[in-house]
């Protein structure tokens, strides 16, 4: 057994485990289970408790390349109960599990870059009921939406209409609403609350969303900017709605006060960066890390910083900078080019799988 490797894998799975979104705390004990192959990678299996007096859990983390430290994301556990007899068994399952998921968010990404211009967003409500009228009313009055007619036959249409939803065709794109009355299933809106760290009960909060309305945009006659712009308008509309708890924008859930605060940019004809991509921050093992989250909405790839010897904010600014920069400048930056904001600075960018995003992602040196 590589030592060195079985003790990166247990710091991996005990710092998984302490996420407010799965154990929420470092666990009474664990120790390594067992080792294993699987796919040409190297995993190891843990037992661990959430309390001394309660029984042993399985858990797994890998998978390593020879004697490489870094796993390649498959940290997981079902917190199923531990077995020797079928441990191996059950570990190689829960590989097999994760591994499919992240390759289907790949592959789930790379299509979403390769067709941009579609926005979801769901306002979480706390109670099971919506105004509809109301939602129509302050978007014509506030942003001048409404319904726009294709044809001279048509001019009497309101739109695809119900109690439920209604459809609106507006300068080249579609703006349907849904009303779903239920949350949003498997605690997925709970484990994005959990992400943002500006907002550090907003888990607890979300968990009491029993509806929420789906709110698309899509338009292939017109930019990803237009469209993007227009789900905020959208959102923030929806965001005067009774009960409203929070918008999970399928990266992260913003606070409602968050995201009406910085969707005031457009009154200024600024784009709403901060609504429509998420810059998230983490402590890495040598640094401070950020990543975006809802580049591949424009037809961009994601963009990480690792290990950055700057401060929190500093750090934000500049990936949110560099953000807005290659959306509404429409750049492509690539692998082996570098970027800077002035003559002085050119910090390299390379081009390899996400340490926290799906897929590819672009690493640049800050």
């Amino acid at each position: 057994m590589n030592q060195k490797q079985m003790n990166a894998a247990m710091e991996s799975l005990t710092e998984w485990l302490s996420h407010p979104a799965e154990l929420g705390k470092t666990p009474a004990r664990i120790e390594c289970a067992g080792e294993f192959d699987l796919h040409d990678l190297h995993y190891y299996m843990f037992k661990y408790k959430k309390s001394l007096m309660e029984k042993w859990l399985l858990g797994v983390c890998g998978g390593y390349e020879e004697d490489e430290l870094e796993h390649c994301g498959h940290v997981f556990s079902e917190m199923e109960d531990y077995d020797p007899a079928n441990a191996q068994e059950k570990a190689i399952a829960l590989v097999e599990m994760i591994r499919s998921y992240w390759m289907e968010q790949a592959r789930r990404a790379e299509e979403q870059k390769e067709n941009p211009g579609t926005f979801v967003n769901y306002v979480l409500l706390k109670k099971a009921r919506w105004d509809k009228e109301a939602l129509l009313r302050d978007l014509k009055e506030t942003w001048g939406i409404v319904d726009e007619p294709d044809d001279i036959e048509n001019e009497d249409d309101e739109g695809e209409e119900s109690d439920e939803m209604f459809l609106i065709s507006y300068r080249g794109a579609m703006i349907a609403v849904s009303f779903m009355p239920g949350p949003i299933p498997n605690g997925e809106a709970e484990e994005a609350a959990s992400k943002n760290f500006m907002w550090p009960n907003g888990a607890e909060q979300v968990k009491s969303h029993v509806a929420h309305l789906l709110i698309a945009v899509m338009g292939k006659e017109i930019s990803p900017i237009e469209c993007g712009t227009f789900l905020v308008k959208t959102v923030t509309s929806a965001c005067k709605q009774d009960g409203v708890l929070g918008i999970y924008t399928g990266e992260v859930v913003y606070a409602q006060d968050y995201y009406q605060r910085f969707s005031g940019m457009l009154e200024e004809d600024l784009f709403p960066i901060y609504n429509l991509v998420w810059i998230g921050l983490y402590n890495g093992k040598k640094g401070l890390c950020a990543y975006t989250g809802g580049m591949r909405y424009f037809g961009y790839d994601e963009m990480e910083v690792l290990d950055s010897q700057t401060d929190a904010q500093t750090l934000h600014s500049f990936l949110s900078d560099i953000a807005n920069y290659v959306i509404t400048a429409d750049v492509i930056l690539r692998d082996g080019e570098t970027i800077g904001f002035s003559e002085e600075q050119k910090l390299p960018i390379t081009k390899s799988k996400g340490v926290v995003v799906e897929g590819d992602s672009l690493k640049i040196e800050f």
